[in-house]
């Protein structure tokens, strides 16, 4: 299984792509320089991922700074000790607070291995992460390819992605998220670098980032 690790990782993935359907050349033309934007694997990374969903990158920033501990990373053995109404001072919301300590005490008590999904196979890494109640297949998704490095995942369900599939394609519509994810089957298996071109195209369109990670 190809595990993404560097910008000569995604360099390779383009290639690979490029060569198997030829409509994206021009998307990467547009698109210039692919960002990698890996994070570390851990509780930190899945952490920023939830925090920052359907926020302002600005919300989620001020609100990641609260979150931070004065030293060292944010830890889910850490998490787990915080006394209850401290998501109130951070300013998550309910459903965002309980996901988070749902995920911190599964890492915390050994139940979820986040480092090891790294090298496990994307289906079974999606169905463990998503196992966690309130981590839905975007999130699992994400962190997968920005935290776990996995190559061969396409967040379908991505308003974004599909956006940008539809514009590069010349679509009426943005296709829904179960005929957008048949569509990428044909590039796999570097699915992975496919969506981090159609987030940097979507970017290039608008003239503003929109990959769900910093």
């Amino acid at each position: 299984m190809q595990i993404i690790r560097s910008d000569d990782d995604v360099r390779e993935g383009l290639e690979h792509l490029l060569r198997l359907d030829p409509r994206l050349g021009p998307v990467a033309g547009e698109a210039g320089k692919i960002p990698l934007r890996l994070r570390e694997p851990g509780f930190e990374g899945l952490a920023h991922i939830i925090v920052s969903q359907m926020v302002s990158r600005a919300s989620a920033e001020a609100i990641w700074r609260r979150m931070q501990p004065e030293h060292g990373v944010l830890r889910a053995d850490n998490y787990v000790l915080l006394h209850s109404e401290a998501w109130r001072e951070f300013g998550l919301s309910r459903a965002k607070a309980e996901t988070l300590s749902r995920v911190a005490g599964a890492v915390a008590a050994g139940q979820l291995d986040l480092l090891a999904l790294s090298a496990r196979p994307p289906r079974e890494a999606l169905a463990e992460l998503t196992a966690v109640k309130g981590v839905g297949p975007w999130t699992a998704e994400v962190y997968l390819i920005f935290c776990g490095g996995h190559a061969d995942i396409f967040p379908s369900g991505d308003v974004a992605l599909q956006n940008a599939v539809a514009a590069a394609f010349g679509l009426g519509t943005r296709p829904p998220a179960r005929e957008l994810a048949s569509m990428a089957t044909e590039w796999s298996p570097w699915r992975s670098v496919a969506a981090r071109l159609f987030w940097a195209y979507y970017a290039v369109k608008l003239g503003r980032g929109v990959l769900p990670v910093d």
